[in-house]
């Protein structure tokens, strides 16, 4: 009897020990997951820094091109490229944020949208108006003007 009870203090043990080592593999594996993504979160947020900073880097350069390509060559370029503006003959002065708009425009709406061309552009503090539009000629019907209180 005796032998038997060792025996089944020997298989009770090797139960015993043989779960403790199946619990320490379960956790061995999850220890290893939770460590894989802990791994794979790291480079996550290191992507997302880099990609952040890519970001700036590219913002700054391209603020830093616009600010060094000075007001002026800005609002030019701004007129130039409109089409209600491109075959219009416009001078441009500037005295720092001051830009002069001088020339010929053909009409009133093509002038308004100088102004706010120029207004609009970066570095622009403060637009000086001396643009014309053609006087209408004589073979153009006149606005008609009617007298009151008669």
């Amino acid at each position: 009897m005796k032998k038997s009870h060792g025996l089944v203090l020997a298989a009770a043990v090797v139960i015993v020990f043989s779960g403790a080592l199946v619990r320490g593999q379960q956790e061995g594996v999850a220890g290893k997951a939770a460590e894989k993504l802990d791994e794979f979160g790291r480079a996550v947020r290191r992507g997302l820094e880099n990609a952040g900073e890519s970001v700036r880097e590219g913002f700054a350069r391209s603020r830093d091109m616009v600010l060094g390509m000075g007001v002026l060559a800005r609002v030019y370029s701004r007129l130039h490229w409109d089409k209600t503006l491109n075959s219009s003959n416009i001078v441009l002065r500037a005295d720092g944020g001051a830009i002069t708009v001088r020339g010929m425009v053909p009409d009133e709406a093509a002038r308004k949208r100088a102004i706010a061309l120029t207004a609009d552009t970066v570095g622009v503090t403060r637009v000086i108006d001396q643009m014309t539009t053609p006087e209408p000629s004589i073979d153009e019907p006149q606005p008609k003007v009617r007298a009151r209180g008669r």
